[in-house]
């Protein structure tokens, strides 16, 4: 069943057109990577997904029901949780503070719920021993790992990813992909910004090849890596790995 599915979405930013008439859809369950150069496309998909851009023309339905006429964004934003490049914590706030405060704004949970639920998910992401450090003193890897538990913390049906390593030094890259490595195989339905080829190669139900605004090429993993169906793939691939 498809929990997105997007059908000729255009998004122009003045005179440039981004998106060029995207078909896309992710079933329940699934793990898919988009993949690409930079500028193709890729960040503003996830960013129409969660209401952070509006398209020009197309439709967007998640969950079965069509986004765009959706009134309530907060309520929507509640079931889909996203994680950016750099992190977007609030940062006079600690980092427990961080889980709990949309949990009792959004979903109108108590504190000690809160509080209970923030504390389960920042152990499971190893940042437990951090909960009340303040978010200034932590390393990249550690604010992106946070910025996964909060947003878990508000039980998302899908979970977006914008690029969440590109932002991090090389040795923090590996803990944050552990985490998400850990959310796949919970079986966690996740749409993945990534430029680590690697990791979407081992991750991923489906690899989608973004270029120019249109997707050039929808397959599984090994069929994306070890014969690409379009030249224009198997040039990416071979100028990025």
């Amino acid at each position: 069943m498809a929990l997105v599915e997007i059908r000729n979405i255009h998004k122009n930013f003045g005179t440039l057109e981004v998106l060029k008439g995207i078909d896309f859809s992710v079933d329940e369950g699934e793990v898919v990577c988009l993949i690409g150069r930079s500028g193709s496309g890729k960040s503003t998909m996830l960013r129409c997904i969660n209401l952070l851009e509006i398209p020009d023309s197309g439709e967007i339905r998640v969950f079965g029901e069509n986004i765009l006429e959706n009134r309530d964004v907060n309520s929507y934003r509640a079931k889909v949780g996203m994680c950016f490049q750099q992190f977007n914590l609030f940062t006079n706030m600690n980092v427990l503070e961080n889980c709990v405060r949309p949990q009792i704004k959004v979903l109108k949970r108590t504190r000690k719920e809160a509080e209970k639920k923030a504390l389960q998910l920042l152990a499971k992401v190893g940042m437990l021993d951090f909960s009340r450090a303040s978010v200034n003193t932590l390393s990249g890897g550690q604010k992106q790992r946070v910025a996964i538990a909060r947003a878990l913390c508000m039980d998302p049906k899908l979970m977006l990813f914008d690029e969440p390593t590109s932002a991090l030094d090389p040795e923090m890259v590996q803990e944050v992909l552990n985490v998400m490595r850990e959310l796949a195989a919970e079986g966690l339905t996740m749409i993945i910004v990534t430029h680590e080829m690697r990791f979407a190669r081992e991750v991923s139900d489906r690899i989608v090849f973004v270029d120019d605004g249109i997707i050039v090429e929808d397959d599984k993993p090994e069929v994306i890596f070890t014969r690409p169906k379009s030249p224009r793939t198997a040039e990416f691939l071979r100028a990025f790995m």
